[in-house]
């Protein structure tokens, strides 16, 4: 991106703009997905295939010469808006598919994104050998090969409720339910901290580097790893809740990012090098292995017919709390130059897990 907005020659200060379109565009399409029940009254699989399409023409935007900020902000914000066909709308697929064994499916699916969200990182440790033209191409290339599988190969699945009327009600109905709302509310708090994290993650390893002159600490690398090791969690943790049980593998998961959060300091103030980043290691796992079993219940616990529009108007919600929380903590840290703040990151936690503890006997019961 930064490269991007040099070639344009636009003002640098304009990047964190450029990334809250996609995010607010990501948002909007959720939004009216969920409020027009289009996962739902259509085939899930053509609409990823349209929605992978439409984004990388307007990913592909990029590359116009006569682009402005103006441009580039309706491009980016386009480019998140059909993005919300993709992810809801595979967890959607992926429901369809599975009754039994919903959690390991799902947590190979948001392990896919953990990879893709943590491979700009690794593009980004050999910036040198690679354009950024290239990799919007690349990337664009690759959205309409994604999208093209699914057309060609995944069908719409045997257990799909068709829904076949509008009911503009159903994204807000779908909050009466207290069982629905435990594991909402703690994919809430997961959120807040997630991407929080992920993006400070490189703020983080930079600042440790030049506190304690590590010359030989490669960021963006080590940035990967970081991110990237939560798609395997999400496997281990899918697996792990076929013998604990979705919920209480999801909140397990909760509590020790809530716990990782709070023990930070310690970390980046008092350790070695090799027990920070095996710290951050640890962090990188749990924060994101609860995400595909919140999912996994809040698919379980809706009606079928809706199935989709729950868990994009979830992803519509959590993805505000995102951006929230990464405007309050990078205006903390410009401010304080300090990481003291990221105690307060353990809040999303706090209060997914509270909201457990008080709802769990009448929400889940025995699952």
């Amino acid at each position: 991106m930064s490269d991007l907005i040099f070639s344009l020659q636009l003002d640098q200060h304009i990047v964190g703009h450029l990334s809250s379109a996609i995010q607010f565009g990501f948002i909007t399409g959720t939004f009216c997905f969920a409020l027009l029940n289009l996962a739902d009254r259509v085939s899930p699989s053509k609409l990823f295939f349209f929605c992978a399409i439409l984004a990388s023409l307007t990913n592909l935007t990029m590359l116009w010469d006569e682009n402005s900020f103006g441009s580039l902000m309706l491009f980016r914000f386009l480019t998140g808006f059909f993005l919300a066909g993709i992810y809801p709308v595979g967890m959607k697929i992926a429901a369809d598919y599975f009754q039994k064994g919903l959690g390991v499916s799902l947590g190979f699916l948001v392990g896919a994104l953990v990879l893709g969200t943590s491979f700009p990182h690794f593009l980004s440790a050999f910036e040198k050998m690679i354009s950024w033209q290239n990799v919007v191409v690349f990337t664009s290339f690759l959205s309409v090969i994604g999208g093209a599988i699914l057309f060609l190969f995944v069908p719409d699945g045997p257990h799909r409720s068709f829904q076949q009327s509008l009911d503009l009600k159903a994204c807000f109905r779908i909050f009466k339910k207290p069982n629905f709302r435990t594991a909402a509310f703690g994919y809430f708090g997961h959120m807040w901290e997630l991407y929080t994290f992920w993006t400070f993650v490189p703020i983080i390893l930079l600042a440790y580097k030049n506190q304690n002159r590590i010359t030989e600490l490669n960021v963006a690398l080590q940035s990967f790893f970081i991110i990237g090791i939560g798609s395997l969690a999400c496997v281990i943790s899918s697996y792990v809740s076929t013998s604990l049980g979705e919920k209480r593998t999801a909140f397990g998961f909760l509590m020790l990012s809530m716990m990782s959060c709070l023990v930070f300091p310690l970390f980046y103030y008092f350790t070695s090098v090799n027990v920070f980043l095996c710290f951050m290691f640890f962090w990188g796992m749990v924060v994101i292995g609860d995400s595909p079993l919140f999912s996994t219940l809040v698919a379980r616990n809706t009606d079928a017919k809706i199935k989709g529009t729950a868990l994009t108007m979830v992803n519509c919600i959590g993805f505000s709390i995102t951006i929230i929380s990464i405007q309050c903590f990078s205006w903390l840290y410009e401010a304080y130059a300090t990481f003291h703040w990221f105690l307060l990151l353990a809040l999303g936690p706090i209060v997914g897990l509270l909201h457990f503890y008080l709802n769990e006997r009448k929400a889940f019961g025995s699952t």
